[in-house]
């Protein structure tokens, strides 16, 4: 009974980060994400960790799509997601996706996986103007959650790994257009997450580090 309320109250203390203009989305089901519908494939399940429910994917035809894009119309944004890449996932593998409807104007998180270790890839592409920030030399412990971070001050394109920038960019990125969202997988279902996603948060402004969402201490170091 204590192990669980201590989940339901880091559940509530994450949720509790959104700020106006910002879009909570908690991985607690696989049929029903931020309030908007969702499309499971394959077969993505819901996990019990420390610190609340989260979706796993097995790195094999496991995604959810959704037929929304969080950050249509901003100008300015911060994209955050907290997860756990596992061991055994393929070389490259899209955890994240926003795709707008009809282009091919996007934005994503993969990982890359080096060595028994992972970096991030972050890329952003509107129009003409794209960018891809990754650093083969930043590397990271899989099977542990982590948190990362894409922010753009509409000047400048960032990345981040546990609070840490990574990478950045000067970059011109015009508003998004309506679309969709994939989790686990690209939108064509390609390069399978594998891997838990436990919650993302997409805010319409470029937070500071100190503004990010934090993984709960109960899953600091652990699975």
């Amino acid at each position: 009974m204590r192990r669980a309320a201590l989940a339901g109250i880091a559940a509530t203390v994450l949720l509790w980060c959104a700020d106006a203009g910002s879009d909570v989305w908690k991985f607690d089901s696989i049929t029903r994400i931020g309030g908007h519908a969702v499309t499971a494939e394959g077969h993505p399940r819901v996990i019990s960790t420390p610190a609340g429910k989260a979706v796993e994917f097995g790195g094999v035809e496991d995604a959810l799509f959704l037929d929304v894009h969080p950050l249509a119309g901003a100008e300015t944004f911060t994209w955050e997601v907290i997860f756990r890449p596992d061991v055994g996932g393929a070389a490259e593998q899209r955890f994240f996706h926003f795709q707008e409807n009809g282009t091919d104007t996007r934005m994503l998180f993969e990982i890359r996986v080096i060595d028994g270790k992972w970096c991030l890839d972050s890329y952003a592409q509107s129009g003409t103007e794209s960018k891809a920030l990754m650093d083969r030399e930043k590397l990271h412990t899989l099977g542990v959650w982590h948190h990362a971070a894409a922010v753009y001050d509409g000047r400048e394109y960032r990345n981040y790994v546990d609070g840490v920038l990574e990478g950045a960019a000067q970059l011109h990125l015009a508003p998004q257009g309506a679309g969709r969202t994939s989790v686990g997988t690209r939108i064509n279902r390609r390069d399978y997450f594998k891997g838990a996603v436990l919650a993302a948060r997409m805010t319409n402004r470029a937070l500071s580090p100190p503004e990010f969402l934090k993984v709960p201490r109960e899953l600091v170091g652990g699975k």
